[in-house]
């Protein structure tokens, strides 16, 4: 099976970190994010993945075509070029499909477009902005069982803001800080069979969450796996300092492998 991570956006909201790069490539620790998704879909056995690329996506082809001699050891002979790599290093074994979906195509056309790299009757899908300690395996599993053309992650997230209930006298009877929200939300991390390319067009403004996603609720075909662990999106300049303290405190939820 396949892995297609949306790679394509601009992440207008960390512009401190996307105006030089894309949001994948915004880095968690010395690695982009992306890396660190990918290495969790590699924990669980897959190690194919397409790429949608978009906003500056030569950065993350060239990432991957250096990502060699940038993270190995090797001895280098100035004069004819020749490169010996220390037998200690070891590559990730990853079949990668760069695959270049428009500067401002929108999530559910970048989809479509990738629809001939996906021969598999069902594959994955996730974004690249996204980690979770989600067991991948799972929700196979979980999307197999309920044989719905789609299977979303869906988490509980905290409040950015403190609830307050009042009665009708107009004073305070409780105040609750950042409370979990009740209603799950679409956590990425995502099973689809490949209908759902019917439901999804290369227009450039066809949005998945729009479009596709919500004429699969309407059919009743769409599935939820509820994912009860950590998760966290890095949407905000804030979200990446979190993210890069939760990796320097060395107690890191999503490294599963």
């Amino acid at each position: 099976m396949k892995a297609v991570i949306l790679c394509g956006g601009e992440g207008t909201r960390l512009r401190e970190e996307t105006e030089y790069k894309p949001k994948p490539m915004v880095q968690i620790g010395k690695m982009p994010i992306l890396w660190h998704i990918m290495k969790i879909y590699s924990h669980f056995g897959v190690k194919d993945f397409v790429l949608c690329l978009g906003y500056k996506g030569e950065m993350i082809k060239r990432f991957f075509l250096d990502h060699e001699l940038s993270s190995m050891d090797f001895t280098m002979n100035l004069q004819t070029g020749k490169k010996t790599i220390d037998a200690g290093n070891e590559l990730e074994d990853w079949n990668i499909t760069f695959a270049d979906t428009g500067l401002s195509t929108m999530t559910g056309g970048r989809l479509k477009r990738i629809q001939r790299y996906v021969p598999d009757d069902d594959f994955f899908l996730t974004y690249g902005d996204g980690l979770a300690d989600v067991d991948i395996s799972a929700t196979l599993l979980h999307h197999r069982k309920l044989g719905k053309i789609g299977t979303l992650t869906g988490v509980n997230i905290p409040s950015r803001f403190g609830m307050i209930k009042a009665g009708s006298d107009g004073v305070v009877t409780q105040f609750i800080e950042k409370p979990m929200l009740g209603d799950y939300v679409n956590g990425g991390f995502c099973v689809f069979k490949k209908d759902v390319f019917d439901y999804a067009t290369e227009d450039e403004s066809c949005v998945l969450e729009i479009e596709p996603l919500i004429s699969l609720a309407a059919r009743r075909q769409l599935a939820l796996y509820q994912h009860k662990g950590f998760w966290y999106a890095m949407d905000t300049y804030r979200d990446y300092l979190e993210l890069n303290k939760i990796w320097d405190s060395g107690k890191v939820p999503w490294k599963v492998w």
